[in-house]
C-alpha cells in the first residue's frame, strides 16, 4: 500500500461516516412524518366516529328539537299574555320562537353538514361550551369542566397504579425466581379473579367496611364539611382513598403479577442468562441486566398505556363511590346526551394516546440499542 492510499484513508472513512449519519438521519425523519401522518388520521377517525356515536348518527338532533318544543310551551303557558292569543297565533308564535332556537343551536342545518364542524372544533381544542352540565363554580365551559374533575382522578388513579406497578414488579420478580413454590401456585389460582372489574370488589368493600364494621366511609372525597385544618383534610382524604384504591388493587394485582412473571420467566431460561450464572454472577446482577432490561420495552408500554387511561377514569367505579372525577363527569354526560363534554373527553384521550405511542417508538430504540427507529427488523 502506497504513501498516498494511506493518506486517503482517513477521509475516506469520514465520507463514509458522514454518508451514513446523513442515511440515518433521513431514515429517521421519514419515519417520523409518516409515524405523526398515520397518527393524525387515526385520531380523525377515532374522533369522527365519536362525534357520530355521541349524536347517535343524527338521532340526538331530535331529542333536542322535542326538548327545545316542551320548554317553549312550558314558558308560552307560563306567559299569560301569549296564554290569551288565539291558538293559530299562539302556535305560529310558538314556532317561531321554536325556528330562532334551533338556529341558534345550528340544528337548522343537516347534521352530516354540521359533524364536520364539530370534527374541526374538537381536532384544534376548541371544545366550546356544554349543552346541560356545569363545573362547581357554574361554568359551562367544557375545558373548565374537565380540568375541574382531572385532580381528584389523578389523585385516585395515579395513586393506586402507581402502588399497583411496584407491588406486581417486584411480585412478578419474586415469583421468577421462586417457580412452583405454594406462593407461585397461589398466585396463578388467584389470576383469574382479575375479570372482575374494581367496582365489583368495592361493593363488597363498601358492604364490609363502611355498612357492616362501620370504618370506613361509603364514598366521596372528604367529609362533608370538609376539614378546615390541613391534617385532619388529608386523614379524611386519605380514609376515602382506601376502600377504591383497595378495589383497583384486588382487580389487578394477581393478572399482573402473573402476567410479568410470565415475562421474566422466559428471559431467565434464555442461553446468555444460562451462561451468565455460569460465570458466577449473583442473581441481583443477572435480574438487573438479563431479565429486567429486555422486558424493559413492555413494561415501559405497560405503564405509560395506564398512565394515558387516567385521564378517562373509571366510570362505574367513580359512581360506585361517588368519586368527583373525569369517570363520573363522562357518566353524567353520556346521561343528559351532553355531546361537547363527552367528545372533548374523547378528543383529548386520543391527542394523549397518539403522542404516547409516537413517543414510546424512540424510548424503545434508548433502552433496546436492539431497535433502530424507522427499521422494520431488530439488529441482534
Amino acid at each position: 500500500m502506497t504513501d498516498a492510499t494511506l493518506l486517503s484513508q482517513p477521509g475516506r472513512d469520514v465520507k463514509v461516516e458522514m454518508r451514513s449519519s446523513t442515511s440515518n438521519f433521513m431514515r429517521v425523519a421519514r419515519y417520523t412524518i409518516i409515524r405523526m401522518f398515520v397518527l393524525f388520521i387515526t385520531v380523525v377517525i377515532g374522533v369522527y366516529l365519536t362525534i357520530l356515536i355521541a349524536n347517535m348518527g343524527g338521532y340526538v338532533d331530535q331529542i333536542r328539537r322535542a326538548q327545545i318544543r316542551e320548554e317553549i310551551g312550558q314558558l308560552v303557558l307560563a306567559d299569560q299574555q301569549l296564554r290569551q292569543l288565539p291558538a293559530g297565533e299562539r302556535n305560529q308564535r310558538i314556532e317561531e320562537m321554536v325556528s330562532i332556537r334551533e338556529k341558534q343551536l345550528g340544528l337548522d342545518r343537516p347534521f352530516a353538514v354540521r359533524s364536520f364542524g364539530y370534527l374541526s372544533d374538537a381536532l384544534t381544542l376548541n371544545l366550546g361550551r356544554a349543552e346541560r352540565m356545569a363545573s362547581d363554580s357554574g361554568s359551562k365551559t367544557v375545558r373548565l369542566i374537565l380540568l375541574e374533575r382531572l385532580p381528584p382522578t389523578l389523585l385516585l388513579f395515579a395513586s393506586s397504579n402507581l402502588i399497583l406497578f411496584v407491588l406486581s414488579l417486584f411480585a412478578a420478580l419474586y415469583l421468577s425466581r421462586s417457580y412452583g413454590s405454594m406462593l407461585d401456585k397461589l398466585t396463578i389460582t388467584l389470576a383469574p379473579t382479575s375479570s372482575a372489574p374494581a367496582w365489583f370488589y368495592g361493593l363488597f368493600l363498601i358492604l364490609i367496611f363502611a355498612a357492616i364494621f362501620q370504618i370506613l366511609p361509603f364514598g366521596g372525597m372528604v367529609a362533608a364539611p370538609p376539614p378546615e385544618e390541613p391534617l385532619q383534610y388529608l386523614l379524611s382524604l386519605l380514609r376515602h382513598l382506601a376502600l377504591p384504591v383497595s378495589a383497583i388493587l384486588l382487580s389487578n394485582m394477581f393478572l399482573g403479577a402473573y402476567t410479568w412473571r410470565t415475562f421474566f420467566l422466559i428471559y431467565s431460561s434464555e442461553d446468555y442468562v444460562e451462561i451468565a450464572r455460569a460465570k458466577g454472577l449473583n442473581s441481583k446482577a443477572i435480574e438487573r441486566r438479563y431479565i429486567l432490561r429486555p422486558t424493559l420495552p413492555f413494561i415501559i408500554t405497560s405503564f405509560a398505556l395506564t398512565l394515558i387511561q387516567l385521564w378517562l377514569g373509571a366510570i362505574i367505579l367513580e359512581t360506585v363511590f361517588n368519586w368527583p372525577g373525569l369517570g363520573r363527569a363522562l357518566f353524567q354526560a353520556i346521561g343528559l346526551y351532553d355531546t361537547p363534554v363527552i367528545v372533548g373527553s374523547t378528543v383529548i384521550y386520543a391527542y394523549l394516546l397518539a403522542i404516547t405511542v409516537f413517543l414510546l417508538d424512540f424510548i424503545y430504540a434508548l433502552v433496546d440499542p436492539r431497535v433502530k427507529i424507522g427499521e422494520g427488523t431488530r439488529r441482534t
